[in-house]
């Protein structure tokens, strides 16, 4: 595959540029477009302050429509593709291609995703996993069920216990563990930064292990992502996951107007936990997992 030609030809349709501090004005406007699907990227600009790659742990691409911002990517650990329609998703994927892959997975809206991923697994190679529906909930008020009162924010006393059970729901939900070098540190400092901020929360048993977990991902203006979610596979069904998630969505709420995560379709025990919890579905993602 010629990359450089697929670039030179994406250029001929549509402009695509590194984005500067210059764009923030207009990225945030882009952001707050789809607030709710764009919040990963939006709680990363806010937290650094700044579109500078080296803090944002990888770079902004953007597309231009005469002086408005039309779309845009994040290309860091996750390819994530903000706003724009079928020729922007075009032209960022072979602006990307271009560009050594460092990403392990392409997250956003359906139809961005599906899009950009078919020129790019013609430079990339084909996907570990594709899931193609993933729903996007959201709930605004909380949830009228009775909250787990023993789910409390982890401490830091608590991380290698809490790290465990990390490890376990990531391994569970994608296939590889965290722990493989050189990923593991990384992953160990991001549990350690949730718990640092309180934005992690656990249920223990007797022995202290981890019952059931989740995490306040993104924050930002607009919505708290939740992620995480996690029962030890012994106690799955038992219904500890309604009143936990009760807790950690009464926690977000009163963080920012609304509460979101987003769910693979095939899931439909959770499915149905986060109907009970009066969440609704606002958009449909799609995630492609890579080697």
């Amino acid at each position: 595959m010629d990359v450089t030609a697929l670039r030179s030809d994406a250029r001929r349709r549509t402009s695509v540029a590194l984005l500067d501090d210059a764009a923030a004005p207009a990225l945030a406007r882009l952001l707050d477009a789809d607030p709710i699907v764009n919040a990963v990227v939006a709680a990363r600009v806010r937290a650094v302050g700044t579109l500078a790659s080296h803090r944002l742990g990888g770079f902004i691409a953007g597309v231009q429509d005469g002086a408005d911002l039309a779309a845009g990517c994040f290309s860091g650990g996750n390819l994530l593709p903000l706003g724009g329609g079928p020729d922007s998703w075009e032209a960022m994927a072979h602006f990307v291609a271009g560009r050594p892959r460092v990403c392990t997975s392409i997250s956003g809206r359906a139809e961005a995703v599906q899009a950009m991923w078919s020129p790019l697994t013609k430079v990339w190679g084909p996907a570990r996993t594709l899931r193609l529906v993933q729903p996007l909930l959201a709930v605004d008020v909380v949830p009228q069920v009775v909250p787990d009162y023993e789910v409390r924010a982890a401490q830091p006393q608590h991380l290698d216990r809490y790290l465990s059970a990390a490890v376990a729901m990531f391994t569970e939900e994608l296939g590889v563990s965290p722990r493989v070098s050189p990923g593991s540190m990384a992953f160990r400092t991001r549990v350690s930064d949730l718990i640092a901020t309180g934005r992690a929360f656990a249920r223990f048993d007797f022995r202290g292990q981890v019952m059931f977990k989740a995490e306040i991902g993104a924050v930002t203006a607009h919505t708290c992502q939740i992620q995480g979610v996690w029962v030890r596979p012994d106690l799955r069904g038992s219904g500890i996951a309604t009143g936990g998630l009760a807790t950690v969505l009464a926690h977000a709420l009163a963080l920012a107007p609304t509460a979101s995560l987003y769910v693979n379709d095939f899931n439909v025990p959770a499915r149905r936990l986060y109907a009970r919890l009066g969440m609704s579905h606002v958009a449909t993602l799609s995630t492609v997992l890579m080697p």
